[in-house]
């Protein structure tokens, strides 16, 4: 019986805040709690109010058009606080787990979706900003809110917080090697639009990630080799060589290229392969100066190496190492400019064995031989064939071959009535001349819906300074260090005058620039593009 008792007692045990009997519990209206900040009974919102999808904590953040650029889009994401970005709205497209598609794709695939194409932009050579701003536009076409990209120069993250008091999921990948395929860079601008525009699901996009990877390069690497042989002509040409320089420099950078090629497959770093592909263009210029002691002959001497110096100097990864830095992401700038140097040295090192040993053995060098002709149609022509080697060079796709072509061309004539008819500093000329090419390149990459690497990488070929470069060198073979840093230094100078007017030059587009469905930044101050770095120094 006391069993019996104890039990009934633990089985009529009730919690200390049940309701007392007696006493009625409030209408089912009251039964559930409300925010302090609800709406009163009676109380409607007005009709101009914007509904909570759309209203962004700023005031400032408008919803975005679907009829601008995805990368104007998801850059204002990359300059916004994370408090103040809009809320993406999940728009179902069959990925999901539930029926008919209507649950939302899971987040460690989206986010390795996201990886995948962040390491494929990066590896070809793309800013960090506009890495950045793709890896936001697939997060949020595919509704992932409250999403952080991390992108420096050899590992890129990508870390998403579900809410408040969930775990956040985080995954990495890291960038171990680097190719320049533009051809594979605008298939993946072409995927990430159609990500954004919603037009494709989850499989769809790595369906099509797949086949980017296993499409083989447009051009064969003989028909690379040969690139690099016009372009190398092509340069000589641009300083004062006929045709038996043109021949000459083509052939030192064939061979050049081969030896690079043979470095690689060995397994070298690129290091040496720089230093092999250097040394074969002042090989065949000390052999033509041995053979033609006269001043001409050390012109053409000066033509040939400097054609050669043309195809090596890295001025596209210049370019997006000044690139970065200017919008604020310095890691990656200084990695990327570090490689810059590198490879700069590796470039030094086999062209100053060359010409030391040319020295040594009687060869005379002269820098005051390479005066440059005046020649403006043909000069064109060969800026022309520069820009148009550089597009192969470059893997380029076939379509945006020819306006490169064409914006090389109208660099080469602004640096040319500039420099050579106004007689202004090569400096102003060169960052005019580079502002026009960025400026170009991003109306066209606006207009056609893609990077604007392949229209500005090969245009700024012809306002490469392989001249300073060569005289520099020269000079510290010679012993003339003081004239050496001077012409190495006249060489950075110019270098860097070509990556600020690029970025200065698409800067103007974008800030001009109408987008379809808004208005322009200036006239609506809300939707002002913000800087990266807001510190003012201090």
């Amino acid at each position: 019986m006391a069993g019996e008792n104890e039990e009934q007692d633990v089985q009529t045990t009730t919690s200390g805040f049940a309701v007392p009997e007696g006493l009625e519990p409030p209408s089912s209206a009251e039964d559930e709690p409300t925010s302090e900040f609800a709406v009163p009974e009676g109380l409607t919102l007005p009709p101009s109010a914007p509904p909570r999808s759309e209203f962004t904590p700023a005031g400032g953040v408008p919803k975005f058009a679907r009829g601008m650029p995805w990368q104007d889009r998801m850059r204002t994401l990359v300059r916004l606080p994370l408090a103040e970005r809009p809320a993406p709205e999940y728009v179902a497209r069959g990925d999901g787990d539930g029926e008919d598609g209507e649950a939302a794709p899971p987040v460690p695939r989206v986010l390795d979706l996201t990886l995948r194409i962040g390491e494929l932009l990066l590896a070809g050579g793309e800013g960090a900003e506009d890495v950045e701003a793709a890896m936001y536009g697939v997060t949020h076409a595919y509704g992932l809110d409250r999403c952080e990209v991390t992108v420096t120069f050899t590992l890129i993250s990508v870390t998403h917080q579900p809410s408040l008091v969930d775990p956040p999921v985080s995954l990495s990948r890291t960038v171990r090697r680097r190719g320049t395929d533009y051809t594979r860079l605008a298939a993946v601008f072409e995927l990430v639009a159609d990500i954004t525009e919603h037009a494709i699901t989850l499989e769809e996009a790595y369906g099509r990630l797949a086949s980017m990877r296993r499409n083989r390069h447009p051009y064969t690497k003989w028909q690379l080799t040969c690139a690099s042989g016009l372009l190398a002509g092509a340069a000589s040409t641009l300083v004062g060589g006929d045709w038996q320089v043109f021949l000459l420099a083509a052939l030192g950078a064939m061979i050049g290229d081969r030896l690079a090629w043979v470095a690689s497959g060995r397994g070298l770093p690129e290091f040496y392969q720089f230093v092999a592909a250097a040394m074969a263009p002042a090989v065949i210029g000390s052999l033509w100066a041995a053979g033609h002691t006269s001043g001409g002959g050390k012109a053409e001497a000066a033509a040939m190496i400097t054609g050669g110096l043309f195809a090596l100097i890295p001025g596209r990864a210049l370019v997006a190492g000044v690139q970065d830095g200017l919008t604020g992401y310095y890691l990656t700038a200084s990695a990327r400019l570090l490689e810059v140097v590198y490879l700069i040295v590796g470039i030094v090192c086999g062209v100053l064995a060359v010409l030391y040993v040319a020295e040594t053995s009687g060869v005379s060098l002269d820098p005051e031989a390479t005066v440059r002709e005046v020649r403006p149609a043909v000069q064109l022509a060969a800026a022309l064939l520069l820009s148009l080697a550089f597009c192969v060079l470059l893997q380029q796709d076939r379509g945006t071959v020819l306006p490169a072509t064409l914006n090389g061309g109208v660099a080469w004539l602004v640096y040319g009535s500039m420099h050579d008819v106004a007689h202004l500093s090569p400096f102003a000329a060169t960052a005019v001349a580079a502002g026009m090419v960025g400026l170009f390149g991003q109306l066209l990459s606006r207009y056609r819906f893609a990077s604007s690497l392949p229209y500005v990488t090969a245009a700024i070929g012809p306002l490469l300074p392989g001249s300073a470069f060569y005289l520099g060198l020269l000079g510290f073979a010679l012993g003339d260090v003081d004239q050496g840093m001077e012409y190495l230094l006249r060489a950075v100078t110019l270098a860097l005058a070509i990556a600020v007017g690029v970025n200065l030059g698409g800067e103007i587009a974008r800030l001009f620039i109408r987008t379809p469905g808004l208005t322009t930044p200036l006239e609506f101050p809300a939707f002002r593009r913000r800087g990266a770095k807001r510190t003012r120094g201090f």
